[in-house]
């Protein structure tokens, strides 16, 4: 198991492995075959970046037992998805402010990322399983209020894709089984998800295989795997939202109304 991390130092950016509070900085792609530098870095040091440059972020709705039991909708024959702007991304440890033109309920929704490693299109699940780079925390935060604003029309790609709302990191995983994961969000210090990625509907590597079939993926690119119970609005005039999935790490940013 392997954490890799993107940072920017002294003006340059650039990428290695996390090893404890320090950084073995490396060369080359970190997709195919990176090279170490011989160069380390203190952690406190950088400011850590997106660990990846999606081209796309794609996200999940409904992927989850525990959330459609409660919602009372029938789970997806496939999976139901939508388009996150690559401008909504921000790096862990980033302020997040509510949006000028919005004033309505803004809620967090903590995630498992899938960070693709190798471009896939139609793929099976073999080769989806090959495609997939490693596994990151993901804050999908959503206006939620103009999704349904208007009845013709639901704008979810409008609601997700505001400025900030993309903060993933802070590192991509190699060699991890996700199965066993638990995501946990947690908002100025409460607790408010906590759920099993076997929860599920569709797995990981199904997701990736399924979405091949769409559109072709590419090194860097991001899949939010969905969320389960426990989404709730942000209230307080300044707030501090965390998700936390062991093995993986711990996404912070604050939220600013």
């Amino acid at each position: 198991m392997q954490h890799w991390v993107r940072f920017r130092h002294a003006g340059e950016e650039g990428f290695g492995l996390l090893e404890g509070n320090a950084i073995a900085v490396h060369s080359g792609s970190i997709y195919n075959s990176p090279r170490p530098s011989g160069v380390h870095l203190q952690r406190d040091a950088v400011e850590l970046l997106p660990p990846s440059q999606p081209s796309k972020v794609i996200a999940l709705w409904n992927n989850f037992h525990a959330l459609a039991a409660k919602l009372g909708v029938a789970e997806p024959a496939e999976p139901l998805y939508l388009l996150k702007a690559p401008s909504s991304i921000t790096r862990p440890g980033a302020t997040v402010n509510r949006p000028p033109s919005y004033t309505e309920r803004v809620v967090y929704e903590g995630e498992l990322g899938i960070i693709i490693g190798k471009s896939l299109s139609n793929g099976s699940e073999t080769e989806a399983q090959a495609a997939i780079f490693g596994y990151t925390c993901v804050n999908d935060f959503t206006a939620g209020d103009i999704i349904a604003r208007d009845k013709t029309f639901a704008q979810w790609a409008r609601a997700k894709s505001f400025d900030g709302f993309c903060p993933f990191g802070p590192s991509v995983v190699t060699g991890i089984d996700p199965s066993g994961l638990t995501v946990r969000t947690m908002l100025n210090g409460a607790e408010r998800q906590n759920y099993r990625v076997d929860d599920m509907i569709f797995s990981p590597v199904h997701l990736v295989a399924a979405l091949s079939r769409d559109m072709t993926l590419l090194p860097g690119d991001l899949i939010c795997c969905g969320t389960s119970l426990g989404v709730g609005a942000i209230k307080e005039p300044i707030n501090t939202v965390e998700v936390v999935i062991e093995g993986i790490g711990t996404l912070s940013n604050s939220f600013v109304q």
